[in-house]
């Protein structure tokens, strides 16, 4: 495990670590909000991205498993409008967390 001094992970807009966590928090926010608008409003307020990974795997969150069951269905939608967006998209994966 690597050891980040607390400077350096605090150092904000100069490529710090910190400010990788954020510009990648934004990324996900932006996609999330990008997605939404392909699903029906009461589907879209259960969806958030939690992560698209380097081998091209899109991490789908959401709040119940029916809504993990609909998503699911609503994947290939969904990879292609995140491909819409510039993004090297080839699997969906959804999980369920009751805390989003």
């Amino acid at each position: 495990m690597t050891i980040i001094r607390l400077e350096n992970l605090l150092k904000a807009g100069d490529g710090g670590t910190l400010d990788k966590i954020i510009q990648r928090a934004q990324q996900m926010d932006a996609l999330t909000t990008a997605l939404r608008t392909e699903l029906p409003p009461d589907a879209a307020e259960n969806l958030i991205v939690a992560n698209l990974r380097e081998d091209g795997e899109l991490v789908l969150v959401c709040t119940t498993s029916a809504w993990a069951s609909r998503l699911r269905f609503e994947s290939d939608k969904l990879m292609e409008a995140a491909r819409k967006t510039g993004l090297t998209v080839r699997t969906c994966r959804v999980s369920v967390s009751q805390k989003l």
